[in-house]
């Protein structure tokens, strides 16, 4: 017999409208859920739990009900908080020792849009400091890891999140993506990872990223329920920089919708280093190239739209990035940091203010150019990773944090090109290796465009499916 947790977050929020669960019943079901779990994975995914104030939530949702015919799919269904959003009241230490016992006294936009949707939030979800690496080992904390194969990463930045949904912590989970951060943790755990378009979510009321690199996004383990969170999600607010249009209609309309017959491009070239790509992953984007020929789209190989001379460039964008977030800290604070924060953060306080502004106009016209070579196509194919996740360890390296930074680009090779030209990119989990570890496959699509994406990702996962392709934790 099914239990709750096998259910979708749509699936799960249906039943609430229909009175057939309460938020409390649904929210108990998880917190006994986490209790059963091993605990060394609960703690690698959640780094703040408080199952008091979440039956609280709970039952201040169930009082007020779904309110009226636009009130979210998703109101009283459980998720978590990434530890980089703010998140009023509730600890927050961005993945870092140096912010122990931090609470802030104000949410961001994602923590009051989950807020304001009906969601009950059962605690904050798992970061490496600052959100920086690509793998999720925090200092003095168990790795997030995949409930695949528990020895190796969840990876990051989102690892903590994805770790949760992949072994059924919860139904689906937000995360933030600056270089690929949601999309790498679900390629490792085998899930659905949206990055949206830039200026699709609001960064209220930091605004900390002047680069564009970064943006919020849904991890869940099925195409609509992404959707969902990204309707959740979206949205913008009045002193935001940058926006995207709103959509025709809500995200999840989208993920019932044919896309059409479409043009895409696809290629298989690592963009921001030189490695080889593992046979399991090829295998992956070869069948999905065939998947989709079969459902009637148009598959062109085309060139990698960004040059080997924009990698310098990101690197010095995202130097700045980490040294925006150490700048600040008082030295005792600074002592507390990991090596690879510092040796990054130190790289960026070494730009001067007239090369980093070269660098974001740099940037933009690299992004330009390649929005303009991928102009004729409908969507992008590529790789998520260049392998399977990897052992826990196998790219931090505090003795050498150069290495440790040149093993996540090899790690991640395709992801932070759309963080560049801001175009929405999903991972679907199209692929599992013999020995049973997850694969993604990357789509992307122009600025704007999420609804198309979902629509080929709806499609792609009816044709594939893989809900009920659960990992030996579940």
């Amino acid at each position: 017999m099914a239990e709750l947790h096998d259910l979708t977050a749509l699936e799960q929020g249906a039943l609430i409208r229909a009175g057939e669960i309460s938020p409390v019943e649904l929210t108990e079901h998880y917190l006994e859920r986490a209790e059963r779990l091993p605990q060394e994975y609960v703690d690698g995914a959640f780094v703040f739990r408080d199952p008091d104030a979440a039956r609280r939530r709970a039952r201040e949702v169930a009082a007020v009900g779904p309110v009226g015919d636009g009130a979210s799919p998703l109101a009283g269904v459980p998720t978590a908080i990434k530890d980089l959003n703010l998140t009023r009241g509730v600890p927050t230490a961005f993945g870092s020792p140096a912010f122990a016992g931090y609470v802030p006294d104000v949410s961001d936009g994602v923590a009051l849009a989950i807020e304001d949707a009906g969601m009950v939030s059962l605690g904050k979800t798992s970061t490496p400091e600052f959100g920086s690496p690509c793998y999720t080992e925090p200092e003095g904390r168990p790795p997030a890891v995949t409930p695949w194969d528990t020895t190796r990463m969840a990876g990051g930045s989102s690892g903590g999140a994805a770790a949760a949904v992949a072994a059924g912590l919860v139904p689906l989970g937000q995360g933030s993506d600056g270089g690929g951060s949601i999309r790498i943790p679900a390629s490792c755990c085998g899930l659905v990872g949206l990055k949206p378009t830039r200026g699709r979510i609001s960064g209220f009321p930091m605004y900390g990223d002047p680069v564009g690199l970064a943006v919020s996004g849904p991890i869940a383990r099925t195409v609509a329920d992404a959707a969902a969170l990204l309707d959740v999600l979206a949205g913008r607010r009045a002193g935001d920089p940058t926006w995207a249009p709103d959509p025709a209609a809500t995200f999840l309309s989208a993920a019932s919708r044919d896309p059409g017959r479409l043009r895409i491009a696809r290629f298989d070239r690592p963009v921001i280093a030189d490695v080889e790509v593992h046979p399991e992953v090829q295998q992956a984007y070869d069948d999905a190239s065939r998947l989709l020929a079969s459902l009637g789209h148009v598959i062109e190989d085309v060139q990698v739209p960004l040059p080997a001379e924009a990698v310098a460039v990101f690197e010095t964008c995202w130097a700045v990035l980490t040294a925006l977030s150490t700048v600040p800290l008082v030295p005792a604070q600074r002592e507390q940091i990991r090596p690879l924060t510092r040796w990054l953060g130190e790289r960026g306080e070494a730009v001067t203010g007239p090369e980093f502004g070269l660098a974001i106009g740099a940037m933009r016209r690299y992004a330009a150019d390649a929005l303009v070579a991928l102009a004729p196509y409908d969507i992008v194919l590529t790789p998520t990773l260049a392998t399977p996740p990897l052992p826990v360890g196998a790219i931090r390296d505090d003795a050498d944090p150069a290495a440790d930074f040149e093993a996540q680009k090899r790690f991640t090779p395709w992801t932070s090109a759309w963080n560049v030209t801001g175009m929405p990119a999903i991972s679907l989990p199209l692929h599992q290796t013999p020995e049973g570890l997850p694969v993604g496959v990357m789509l992307a699509a122009r600025p704007a465009e999420e609804e198309l994406l979902i629509s080929l990702a709806a499609q792609v996962e009816a044709a594939a499916p893989w809900k009920d392709r659960r990992p030996p934790l579940w």
